[in-house]
């Protein structure tokens, strides 16, 4: 039997993904206006019964991003319930945003990288941005142009696209995209995961 261990820490995975860890920048960094904030958690994490311990959390920069479809078809990361996680209490120290591909899924996403860089959040790592499409068919030029920008902010970007089957029913692992799988055998990946022999 095998299980599946986080061995590196959430720098140098961002690190080895592409290129140095981003970091905060106090004072350089502007914050988003006090209703564009996340809360912080204050509470440790409550991992189930016999569950494994999460290697990431899925943060949503909104309501309605996606994060419950991605716990739900890639393991290994835990919802963070739209609260930026505090390490000291409990659980991992990185963080995967999540955001819809719409305008305002774009601005909070932005908000939450500003939040972050400008120090307004506990001292976690962000890992990425995974952007789940809010739409069928190509983005506008302006919302292509605004995720551009924001990719630049982030050590890497996953896109998910429109999946018509979950309009109708779940999200199943049977309906899910070549994306999700690819995003899914990436986290679960070395530098992400070693898997060791138990």
């Amino acid at each position: 039997m095998s299980t599946m261990a986080f061995r590196h820490s959430a720098a140098e995975i961002a690190a080895s993904v592409r290129g140095p860890a981003l970091q905060p920048a106090p004072g350089s960094v502007p914050p988003p206006p006090p209703g564009m904030r996340l809360p912080v958690r204050t509470r440790p994490p409550q991992i189930p019964p016999g569950g494994a311990p999460p290697r990431w959390w899925w943060l949503g920069c909104h309501g309605g991003a996606g994060v419950s479809t991605l716990a739900h078809l890639v393991p290994g990361g835990m919802d963070a319930q739209r609260a930026w996680p505090n390490p000291q209490l409990g659980g991992p120290g990185g963080v995967i945003l999540v955001c819809r591909s719409n305008a305002s899924g774009c601005a909070a996403a932005s908000a939450a990288l500003r939040q972050w860089g400008s120090g307004g959040t506990p001292l976690v790592t962000i890992l990425g941005l995974v952007v789940m499409a809010d739409a069928p068919g190509r983005l506008p030029r302006s919302l292509a142009d605004q995720l551009k920008r924001i990719s630049g902010l982030v050590p890497r970007m996953w896109t998910v696209p429109w999946v018509p089957a979950w309009r109708l029913a779940p999200p199943e692992p049977a309906t899910a995209p070549a994306a999700i799988r690819r995003l899914g055998q990436e986290l679960q990946s070395p530098p992400w995961v070693t898997a060791k022999g138990h």
